[in-house]
């Protein structure tokens, strides 16, 4: 059986009278559409038989649009809201943020929900940890803040593969993502039945925060596909019922409001243009997209900063600038919701990544996702974009702001030594059969199940009297490459011959080997992060073509993945970081040994460190953050928890976020996955404050 079609089967696809009815749905909206010029024809309902949801309603409890104005429980409301993502924050830290929200003048919260972060594999569903949506959006109706849930299944948000998850590539065929095809609305169906039923007692008619369920994200700016977007109105109506409003958001020029909204007054139609736009021709426009009455002017993505790119100059924006842009919608009683409120982090293997003009035009995303939001990464509030946009939303919020909370104590732990380091290629057993992949030719990420982080390709070619060159035509993303002679000194391990990225995916020249046998090649692939938005989502990870050694292919190939803990997941036995956090069990005498065994050496090899730091009092239990300089590139682990990847060579991030719940008193471990060359003292430094000064300073944010 092949790896495909296995994983093929992992997908217990929905085969009911539902999704039948939505092709069927689909079939007959095709045939309307196309035979008409109108795109105003009101949805066709599936939904006559919700009456089972009026149970649910609470007295008195309303929020509607009329007159061009949201209201609220009878009551004019305007929505001076902002996106705060849980999964994107500790969920002991959820209310500390929202209690800054409040503070800055916030009643609305908007959030993203990322299927794959809830499902990461196919059938195995996560509702806990960072994916207990349901515990966030009842503390945001404790905190009396309303919600406007951005439900996908796309979202962007820079986020790997804009939320959707990976293992949709893993399927044969591999659905059209974003589009009508009945495989991909199949697991949409699918996803969406686990997902929306959960919604339901949460909808403010219900009893809850939600006034808004968002259909799709800026879908105008990527296709033109009615049918897809009509397809989700009437799932999502099947399963929420009538009562709650469903939005779209678009880019705020006419042709992404002709491809993005469904016009009428089934949807609302919002939309988002850059900060400083004059705001009330574009909202003048969105009226065109909504009934009339129906249209309260509302830009649901008020930028109040910008996304960073690995090599760029951390992105900043004027807060006084910012601040005016709000008061000019406010002031002629706009609404507006702050992107970001709070940005937060991308921890774990979750940033996404962009493209400029084709696929190799790769920029992949930080792992700190702070967006100079008014809230910073950390919860700090003690700043000018902060106080000017307070200041701002006093003077047009219904009721006086409570006061501001104080930033998130931070505090240093010291230096960290590293106890121990252990090589990559001694931790793999390459004679092992239950953790390897075999073919003629190189397998992508997805379909090896690894959706993640590493892959190793191994395979072996002959040894020539001159240089060679090597070819990747096709690499996602960036590969280390090493040689090494089975037949050469006993115990020396592969050498390094360079490195090839995405972006440049230039020839690698390696050099003349004198060797009795076979050389064996080693290329070490790192998945830097799904494409997460634009005409090039297809963003499958590894090696997707052949390799050409002096224009020849190479085959036999075996493919070993390195399964290390992303996000939320509960750490099991894993060989590779059980060998990393056993250097804790070693006596000091040996640890100095191994110390003094690396600290010299200059050889660009992929190792785990592994060190540690000791907390006294639980009094001393704060955030920090840990400093990457004079490090190469990596991933790094606080007691089994992915922190994110680190790149200060390349900047302009140069330390990690570390939020004190993940922290304990006692012994703290941390453990390094150093792709290239460690710090010469091999230490690194726990510090009290962010930095964004490291690698290249001069190169222009990445605007998309």
């Amino acid at each position: 059986m092949s790896i495909t079609l296995q994983l093929q089967l992992q997908l217990p696809m929905a085969k009911n009278p539902i999704f039948k009815a939505t092709l069927f749905f689909i079939f007959i909206y095709f045939t309307v559409f196309c035979g008409s010029a109108s795109v105003s024809t009101p949805i066709s309902s599936i939904t006559s038989h919700n009456a089972h949801h009026s149970h649910h309603h609470k007295a008195n409890r309303k929020f509607e649009i009329a007159s061009d104005m949201f209201w609220k429980d009878g009551q004019p409301f305007r929505i001076i809201g902002g996106d705060l993502h849980y999964f994107r924050v500790h969920p002991e830290y959820w209310e500390d943020r929202l209690l800054k929200a409040k503070a800055l003048g916030l009643n609305t919260i908007q959030t993203y929900v990322p299927w794959n972060l809830h499902e990461p594999i196919p059938g195995k569903l996560v509702f806990d940890g960072f994916a207990d949506i349901e515990s966030f959006l009842k503390l945001c109706h404790k905190l009396d803040l309303a919600v406007m849930l951005r439900a996908g299944p796309y979202i962007c948000a820079e986020w790997d593969l804009g939320g959707f998850p990976a293992w949709l590539f893993s399927m044969n065929p591999s659905p059209k993502l974003r589009s009508s095809d009945p495989a991909y609305l199949q697991v949409v169906e699918r996803w969406w039945s686990n997902l929306l039923p959960k919604l339901v007692p949460l909808l403010y008619h219900n009893g809850g925060p939600i006034v808004m369920v968002q259909i799709e994200n800026e879908f105008g700016s990527y296709g033109d596909d009615q049918a897809y977007l009509q397809y989700l109105v009437s799932f999502a109506r099947h399963h929420l019922g009538n009562d709650v409003i469903l939005y779209t958001t678009d880019g705020g020029a006419r042709e992404n409001l002709e491809k993005g909204t469904i016009r009428g007054d089934a949807v609302f139609s919002a939309v988002d243009f850059t900060t400083g736009d004059n705001p009330w021709p574009i909202f003048k426009l969105q009226k065109e997209f909504n009934s009339p009455g129906k249209s309260p002017p509302l830009s649901a993505e008020f930028y109040t900063g910008w996304l960073t790119h690995w090599g760029e100059k951390n992105a900043k924006t004027d807060a006084d600038s910012v601040a005016a842009a709000l008061e000019e919608i406010l002031k002629k009683n706009g609404s507006a919701v702050l992107y970001m409120a709070h940005g937060g982090t991308n921890f774990g293997f979750y940033s996404g990544a962009n493209t400029g003009a084709d696929e190799a035009d790769y920029h992949p995303d930080l792992t700190s996702y702070d967006y100079d939001a008014p809230i910073r990464e950390a919860g700090d509030v003690d700043n000018a974009k902060f106080n000017a946009l307070r200041k701002v939303i006093a003077q047009y919020g219904s009721a006086p702001l409570p006061p501001v909370p104080s930033n998130t104590e931070k505090t240093r732990y010291g230096p960290i030594h590293i106890q121990r380091k252990a090589s990559l290629f001694d931790m793999i057993d390459f004679t092992s059969s239950t953790n390897v992949f075999e073919s003629e030719k190189p397998m992508s990420m997805e379909h090896l199940g690894q959706l993640f982080g590493f892959v190793l390709y191994v395979t072996e070619y002959k040894a020539k009297s001159s240089r060679s060159s090597l070819f990747i035509p096709k690499l996602h993303d960036r590969a280390q490459v090493f040689i090494s002679c089975p037949s050469g000194e006993s115990g020396t391990g592969p050498t390094y011959v360079g490195t090839i990225e995405r972006w440049s995916n230039d020839k690698l020249n390696l050099p003349e080997a004198k060797c009795h046998s076979n050389i064996n090649l080693f290329i070490l692939v790192e998945n830097m992060g799904h494409i997460n938005y634009g005409h090039f989502m297809f963003d499958q990870k590894g090696i997707l073509s052949s390799v050409y050694l002096d224009g020849e292919p190479l085959n036999g190939w075996k493919m070993f993945p390195i399964n290390l803990h992303n996000l939320n997941e509960v750490p099991t036995y894993n060989p590779i970081m059980h060998a990393a956090y056993s250097a804790f069990n070693k006596k000091s005498t040996f640890r100095k040994k191994l110390i003094h065994q690396f600290e010299n050496e200059t050889s660009k090899e992929p190792a785990f460190y592994s060190g540690s730091f000791t907390i006294d009092k639980p009094s001393q239990i704060k955030d920090t953050y840990i400093s990457f300089n004079n490090w190469g590139k990596g991933i790094a682990f606080v007691n089994e928890f992915n922190i994110g990847r680190y790149w200060p060579v390349r900047g302009p991030q140069c330390n990690l976020y570390v939020p004190a719940p993940i922290l304990k008193q006692g012994d703290n471990f941390l453990i390094i996955f150093e792709l290239e060359s460690a710090d010469p003292e091999v230490v690194v430094h726990t510090v009290d404050e962010p930095d964004f000064t490291c690698g290249s300073s001069g190169v222009n944010v990445h605007q998309l």
